[in-house]
């Protein structure tokens, strides 16, 4: 380690005092006064680097500075009458001046509250308190990545979705501006993280006279098309609960530039549609290396090497339909025989899907196995051992890892914290609260080489489904193991409100068959296969998914999987 300079601390408060403060907090004792006063001159001349850099000015990258539109950045909340699932943050509707290719044109398209849309705000569905003191959220200075290159591709960006509180919910209860509602049931879970964006598609589809009808619940003003983040199952598990597809892609195919992040190892931006022609569409508009984002890889194409997914899933359609029945033939399909055993799958999701999947390969030709991986049953362990000693850090402090990369200055929050920030937080996310105090936890109580250790035994684990999908061209699982459900009830500050654990508890084991291929990269979509009712409501059919997994950069293996079965639904009926 080199020193640039040296600092006499003549605007530093810093003092020796405060120095055997921090030794302390390593369990050591500076007993040289010598080395004492040294060791306190070089954290001056750090802070004065600091300080120089923080006062200095900033910077935008080229590529992330806004697109010229031919409409106006001006947004606008939404008012209740349109938002009765309270799906919208902030509405907008920007298209771009000059667009590069007309893939999604005129589509209509929800960016989640997460990903940076320039001249709007990114809440994260949180409180301002979290980012100011002024009660106002800081707007955003840049498109990311995945919005230039929508709107480079066409489309109309109707607006941002809500989201979780910081992302950390697969339920649709924890944003600021309340419960988001499943269309098909008013007072239900649209899951989450990615809640707004699901509820939004979901709705369009309703009310262009999809589905099954939309219960109790109002739909409001809806789009196409959605972009979500998935860490651990945040899109898949929320397009189950909504009968959509939800792509989850290899991990390093979508710049996830722009976007707040988790942990950077499980940060994956995903795609969200009622057609599957149209996840094929999404995801040749987003796709690439943009130069800017750490977690791609020499296996990320370039821009103009990114495969033609939706003539590719066409190409196969047109083959699906001339071979039919026997389109499926030489296709193996491999049940993942323990993710029907994970605890909190309710009976109704194991036999819909074990069912369908069986019935619906099966009648294109194709070749059903049961396919034991029992590694997979480690997977949710191995994504908490991993991510939780340092997902504080990144979810909430928004510090940088040692990789070069762009963070956005406007998703800054407040750090330290306070009894004000402390008390917004638990009474919107006590999984929050739980990921802040377990960094600490870990810091003082857990041995260092826990989180290092898990990082290894990933690897085992991505061994493990790259061995079995060498053996089948897909697995198959269960994606959300239940039906949406109400929602937990009010905050617990609010009088004969639930507790902490009684809000926690409903999430428990939701991502157990989605947060393993977080870790391993591996593609993953949800796709709708059945419906089914709860007691309560059997008049209220509701939508049940399957996840299917592909090999690593083979997305379009995922996307005809889907396709097959569909193909197979359509002959079985």
């Amino acid at each position: 380690m080199s020193i640039v300079s040296l600092s006499d601390g003549s605007s530093s408060s810093f003092t020796a005092e405060d120095l055997k403060e921090l030794a302390a907090e390593l369990n050591f004792e500076i007993t040289s006064n010598g080395d004492l006063q040294d060791y306190v001159r070089l954290l001056w001349s750090f802070e004065a680097v600091a300080k120089q850099v923080e006062t200095g000015s900033d910077y935008i990258c080229p590529p992330l500075r806004p697109r010229p539109l031919s409409t106006s950045r001006r947004y606008w909340k939404p008012s209740r009458a349109n938002n009765p699932l309270n799906a919208w943050r902030h509405r907008c509707d920007l298209k771009a001046a000059s667009p590069i290719s007309d893939l999604l044109k005129a589509r209509t398209v929800a960016i989640k509250d997460s990903i940076s849309v320039a001249g709007l705000p990114t809440t994260l569905g949180a409180a301002p308190l979290l980012f100011s003191q002024d009660g106002e959220f800081p707007l955003s200075e840049i498109d990311a990545t995945v919005v230039s290159r929508l709107l480079d591709s066409g489309a109309a960006i109707k607006g941002t979705s809500t989201c979780e509180c910081f992302c950390a919910s697969p339920l649709s209860c924890t944003a600021a501006t309340g419960p988001v509602h499943n269309p098909r049931l008013c007072g239900y879970t649209a899951g989450g993280s990615s809640s707004g964006s699901c509820a939004l598609v979901a709705a369009h589809w309703l009310a262009s006279g999809g589905g099954s009808g939309s219960g109790d619940a109002q739909l409001g003003e809806t789009v196409e098309l959605a972009i979500g983040t998935d860490q651990a199952g945040s899109v898949r598990i929320p397009a189950s609960y909504n009968g959509l597809y939800g792509l989850k892609p290899t991990f390093g195919l979508i710049p996830y530039t722009g976007a707040a992040s988790m942990v950077a190892m499980i940060d994956h931006l995903g795609l969200i549609a009622h057609r599957l022609g149209d996840i094929a569409a999404l995801l040749e508009s987003v796709a690439g290396y943009d130069g800017l984002d750490p977690r791609m890889s020499p296996e990320s194409p370039l821009v103009g090497q990114v495969k033609p997914y939706s003539r590719l899933l066409a190409d196969f359609g047109r083959q699906v339909v001339a071979r039919a029945p026997q389109s499926g033939r030489g296709w193996k399909i491999g049940l993942l025989t323990e993710s029907f055993d994970v605890a909190g799958v309710a009976a109704e999701v194991r036999d819909t899907v074990r069912g369908s999947a069986r019935r619906f390969f099966e009648a294109v030709g194709a070749t059903v196995l049961e396919v034991s991986i029992p590694q997979h049953l480690e997977g949710p362990i191995l994504w908490t051992a991993a991510t939780r000693p340092s997902m504080s850090r990144w979810l909430y402090q928004g510090r940088s890892s040692g990789h070069l990369q762009f963070l956005p200055a406007h998703l800054q929050t407040r750090w330290p914290l306070s009894q004000p920030i402390y008390e917004a937080l638990n009474s919107a996310n006590p999984a929050l609260t739980n990921i802040l105090l377990s960094e600490r936890f870990a810091e003082r109580f857990l041995p260092a080489g826990i989180e290092a250790k898990a990082h290894r035994k990933v690897f085992e684990l991505r061994d493990a489904y790259d061995r079995a999908l060498e053996q089948v061209d897909v697995l198959i699982t269960p994606c959300a193991p239940t039906l949406a459900m109400p929602h937990p009830g009010t905050p617990h500050h609010q009088a004969n409100g639930p507790s902490v654990m009684d809000r926690l508890n409903p999430a428990i084991g939701l991502t157990s068959n989605t947060c393993p291929f977080n870790v391993t990269g591996h593609p993953a979509m949800n796709v709708p296969c059945g419906f089914a009712s709860r007691p309560e409501r059997p008049d209220i059919p509701l939508p049940i998914g399957m996840q299917i997994i592909g090999r690593r950069w083979s997305d379009e293996q995922v996307l005809n999987a889907a396709a097959l079965f569909e193909k197979g639904r359509e002959l079985a009926s």
